[in-house]
């Protein structure tokens, strides 16, 4: 098939690219489920924010540690709604500028400033580790927050010797309609998503935190059926730490992870042979001998228990445990009658009289 996520189900918990990723996954056949898990609340008006650049005009840093593009970006433009754009700037064009990634490295040049060095992992870590390792005792950095406050980065420098201005730019706060989040991790923990994406460690932590008590539930599916795509290793890391296994690609593109996704997801489908025919079972969808036949959810969880035991009779109450709560056993007649005919091939399931049904492999 020319669609390489054509019958996939992918949950994206991002807000402000959700729209770049959604048709980057759509462009390749996947149906995407939008739900961001949090929102960036820009401060251009918060005291603090306005103290903090204060500080750095009164004690110009040594050292400038640039998180985020949008980050700096929404600095400058805050600094130049107070008439501090340009003392600003030329304080912070004196100083030792170490950006994390690409996007910081571009909002730092567009200002008209330069980098003088950035970590091939893009990690926090690896920037204070440069830092301590070239000597910051009895300098200032001013370090410019990634959403929350960083006290293991700003612990470490402090350790190291440097006194620390925070700069808060913005922060994270839960999403204006929670509802499709809560949505989404229904269908992580009923298995009804193949993969769910994460562009921020704080998003994979909401998420967590939305799901409450249902939390080890839907851990338990990221660590099986469920595919948990990161854009990179810092966003994975709460869920690593939580024993979850991650795809992330080696670079922090959402094109890369688009990428990392469409060879990841293929890999981990179930594929059986019945009453002469080919079925791969994806997400919401079956492929027949190559042709893409889209399913229900109940059809659906009927056909994935008969494939995983081939040739096995299966009872309607085994059955009836695969579908919704508050199901009877006609609704998995029901079930099974439209699977037969969304997979346009009526052979493939058989009747065991007084037994249940199978998956016809002889």
């Amino acid at each position: 098939m020319r669609d390489e996520l054509a019958g996939f189900t992918i949950g994206v918990t991002a807000d402000r690219r959700r729209d770049e990723l959604a048709a980057l996954l759509q462009r390749r056949g996947a149906r995407v489920v939008l739900a961001p898990a949090l929102r960036i609340v820009p401060l251009a008006d918060d005291t603090d924010l306005r103290e903090a650049t204060r500080a750095c005009l009164a004690h110009p840093p040594d050292v400038l540690m640039a998180n985020t593009g949008i980050g700096m970006r929404g600095w400058l433009e805050a600094a130049e709604g107070w008439g501090l754009a340009e003392p600003l700037r030329g304080t912070l064009g004196r100083a030792y500028v170490v950006s994390r990634g690409p996007k910081a490295t571009g909002a730092i040049r567009a200002a008209g400033l330069r980098e003088h060095w950035s970590p091939a992992s893009e990690s926090c870590d690896e920037v204070v580790e440069h830092l301590v390792r070239r000597g910051v005792a009895g300098q200032v950095v001013a370090l410019q927050l990634h959403g929350d406050r960083q006290p293991e980065c700003t612990e470490a420098l402090v350790s190291a010797g440097a006194t620390v201005i925070e700069v808060p730019v913005y922060r994270w706060a839960p999403p204006a309609d929670p509802a499709p989040l809560h949505r989404l991790i229904d269908l992580v923990a009923g298995r009804l998503v193949d993969a769910v994406t994460f562009t921020s460690a704080p998003a994979a932590e909401a998420l967590l935190r939305a799901a409450g008590d249902r939390a080890e539930t839907v851990l338990e599916a990221l660590r099986g059926d469920v595919l948990a795509g990161c854009v990179g290793t810092v966003t994975a890391e709460p869920l690593v730490r939580r024993g979850v296994p991650v795809s992330a690609p080696s670079r922090a593109r959402l094109g890369a992870l688009v990428r990392t996704i469409v060879e990841e997801l293929p890999r981990r489908t179930v594929s059986v042979k019945a009453a002469g025919h080919v079925l791969t079972l994806r997400g919401h969808a079956a492929v027949v001998d190559g042709e893409l036949r889209p399913l229900a959810p109940a059809p659906m969880a009927v056909l994935r228990a008969l494939a995983a035991a081939p040739g096995k009779v299966l009872s309607r109450t085994a059955l009836l445990r695969t579908l919704p709560r508050g199901a009877d056993e006609h609704a998995v007649e029901m079930a099974v009658a439209r699977l037969r005919v969304g997979l346009k091939a009526p052979r493939v399931v058989q009747t065991v009289v007084k037994r249940g049904y199978r998956l016809r492999v002889d």
